[in-house]
C-alpha cells in the first residue's frame, strides 16, 4: 500500500492540475469547448501506462479507452501463428479504443504500449454515452477518427511498396513527433514486431542510418540525431500527424505539432515537397469536409 500511495497522489494531483488549467496534453481533448470539456473531466482519470503493456487484447472487450498523452500506443494485426504487425499508432493527438463509439464491443487489434507515458482512462460506457449525445465531442471524435483511417490507408500502402529503410524512416519519424527529448525506449526486436520484419533487418537499416548520422541507440534507448537524413529517406506515405481541429465556428486546435528540432548543423528539419504537397491538400480536404 506504501508503494501505490505515491502513484495515486501524483495521479489526484494531475487531476486538480487538470480541472485548473484546462490542459490535459492531449490535442483532442484540448480543443473541446467548455461545456463539453466540464462533462468529461469526471471521467477522466490519470493513469501511467507501462513499456509492454497490453491495453486490451486481440478480441477482447473494451472496457476502456485511453488519451495518451506522452505514451504512445500500438495498434498490432494478431496472426493465427503469433506474429504481428503494427497498422496504426496512437500518441497525444487521439484516441486508443475507438471500437467503444463505432457500435464494436470488442477489438480487432492488440494494443500495446510502445513507449511509456501518461494518458487519461476513460471507461468506455461514459465514453459512448457522451460520443452519442452529439455535440463538440462528437464532432472531435469523428475528426480524429478521419485522420486515423488515413493513418490505416498509409501503413498499408507504405508495407506494400516501400521498402524496409523507407518504412523504418516513417515509423521513427511518426513516434518521434510524438515524444518530447527525441527519445524512444525500444528495442530492435520490438520494431521489427511493430513492422512485421526479421530483427536483422531492422539491425541493418537503423545500422545504415546510424552511420548516416540520423540515429543513434544502446541498450533498448533510441535517439534521433538529424531528423533530416529520415524525411530524405522515408516514402511518400509519410505525413505528419496533427491535432485535431474543431469546425472553424468552435475556433482552431490548441496544440499544434510539436516543433522539430535544430540538427548539429544549425539548420531546420527539411519538409520533402511532396510530402509538402500531400499535407496541404489534407489539410484543405480536412477544411472543406
Amino acid at each position: 500500500m506504501q508503494q501505490l500511495a505515491p502513484t495515486i497522489f501524483a495521479g489526484i494531483e494531475e487531476k486538480r492540475m487538470l480541472v485548473a488549467h484546462r490542459k490535459s496534453g492531449n490535442d483532442l481533448l484540448n480543443v473541446l469547448p467548455d461545456e463539453a470539456w466540464q462533462r468529461l473531466v469526471p471521467h477522466l482519470d490519470p493513469t501511467v501506462l507501462t513499456l509492454g503493456q497490453v491495453v486490451v487484447g486481440a478480441g477482447a472487450s473494451v472496457r476502456d479507452v485511453y488519451f495518451p498523452t506522452t505514451a504512445i500506443v500500438s495498434l498490432l494485426y494478431v496472426m493465427a501463428s503469433g506474429h504481428t504487425t503494427e497498422v496504426a499508432s496512437v500518441g497525444r493527438e487521439g484516441i486508443a479504443g475507438m471500437t467503444a463509439c463505432l457500435g464494436g464491443t470488442r477489438s480487432i487489434h492488440q494494443a500495446n504500449v510502445q513507449n511509456a507515458g501518461h494518458a487519461y482512462r476513460m471507461s468506455a460506457r461514459a465514453f459512448k454515452a457522451e460520443f452519442d449525445g452529439g455535440g463538440a465531442f462528437t464532432q472531435g471524435v469523428l475528426r480524429y477518427a478521419e485522420l486515423f483511417i488515413g493513418q490505416l490507408a498509409r501503413t498499408a500502402a507504405c508495407n506494400r511498396h516501400g521498402t524496409l529503410e523507407q518504412r523504418l524512416c516513417r515509423w521513427l519519424l511518426l513516434n518521434f513527433e510524438r515524444v518530447a527529448d527525441s527519445e524512444l525506449t525500444i528495442t530492435h526486436e520490438q520494431i521489427a514486431q511493430a513492422l512485421g520484419v526479421k530483427r536483422e533487418g531492422v539491425t541493418e537499416a537503423a545500422g545504415r542510418l546510424r552511420r548516416d548520422g540520423a540515429i543513434d541507440y544502446r541498450r533498448g534507448r533510441l535517439r534521433a540525431l538529424d531528423r533530416t537524413v529520415l524525411e530524405e529517406r522515408v516514402c511518400e506515405c509519410y505525413v505528419r500527424t496533427r491535432p485535431v481541429e474543431m469546425p472553424r465556428e468552435r475556433g482552431g486546435a490548441v496544440h499544434e505539432p510539436s516543433p522539430l528540432p535544430s540538427h548539429s548543423n544549425g539548420r531546420p528539419p527539411l519538409l520533402l515537397a511532396g510530402r509538402r504537397d500531400e499535407a496541404t491538400a489534407l489539410e484543405a480536404a480536412h477544411h472543406e469536409a
